[in-house]
């Protein structure tokens, strides 16, 4: 039988946007365009034109066995020409986030070749070959899936993003990395993502406004749309809680 793909069940908002986040087939909306530069100085791993370290000769000049995974998997740039491993990190906030950790988690092996991710408590980062790494990160800063006031980019002290929200609307951040420029109506970074002062703000725009962060995010709320209220999507989770608890990693041990 010929298996087709499936993303995420039910017919609510935050479904139908999990389902597309993850669906690589749907073309993510672009809303901005910060500088690659920029992008480059909000991460901090180099400096903008400086070269990319590496930890290993270009592979076209190594020896490597011959070795059929090799010969089935096309490598990515950044492994071609042996770039070091470096990381991104986003951060949601849990009111109204366009996108939360774990949605975050599916859509990226979902979507990106030769990452590895990893699910915590408010956040997800990215690792991933470096010069792959700034182009990804670019593209989830100029898309729907990041919003200025209600999504944080932290490599470091990431505690505490959720709880607060300011009098701007923006995302409590312990190291202050951004702020609201009220002459301009956008969100600035003054920080790199480990909370390094940058030798000028940028900005990464305007945030969405209330109506549209309701529309586009991916939450659960009680105080907004409730999973409960979405059928397919609690007997899903439900099936998911039984089969673990009756056999762990082995669902299939469940006869039903």
């Amino acid at each position: 039988m010929a298996y087709k793909r499936q993303f995420y069940p039910g017919t609510t908002t935050p479904a139908k946007n999990r389902r597309k986040f993850i669906d690589p087939n749907y073309k993510l909306e672009k809303l901005r365009d910060v500088a690659m530069d920029d992008v480059v100085r909000i991460l901090g791993h180099r400096k903008p034109g400086e070269d990319y370290k590496s930890i290993h000769p270009p592979l076209e000049e190594g020896t490597e066995p011959d070795c059929p995974i090799r010969q089935l998997v096309t490598p990515i740039e950044g492994a071609k020409k042996g770039d070091r491993i470096r990381y991104v990190q986003f951060t949601d906030s849990v009111y109204f986030a366009p996108a939360i950790p774990y949605v975050r988690a599916q859509m990226y092996m979902s979507r990106i070749r030769g990452i590895d991710t990893g699910t915590l408590s408010g956040r997800q980062i990215i690792e991933m070959r470096e010069r792959d790494l700034e182009k990804v990160a670019k593209e989830y800063i100029d898309n729907e899936t990041f919003d200025p006031a209600r999504t944080g980019i932290r490599g470091a002290t990431v505690h505490g993003h959720a709880c607060r929200l300011d009098e701007n609307g923006l995302m409590f951040d312990a190291w202050q990395r951004y702020r609201w420029n009220a002459k301009k109506g956008e969100v600035e970074y003054v920080k790199d993502q480990v909370a390094i002062p940058l030798d000028k703000p940028i900005s990464v725009g305007k945030p969405m406004d209330e109506k549209w962060l309701k529309a586009h995010t991916t939450m659960f709320r009680a105080d907004d749309v409730d999973m409960r209220d979405d059928p397919e999507v609690m007997s899903q989770n439900l099936r998911i809680h039984r089969l673990r608890t009756l056999c762990g990693f082995q669902p299939f041990a469940v006869k039903e």
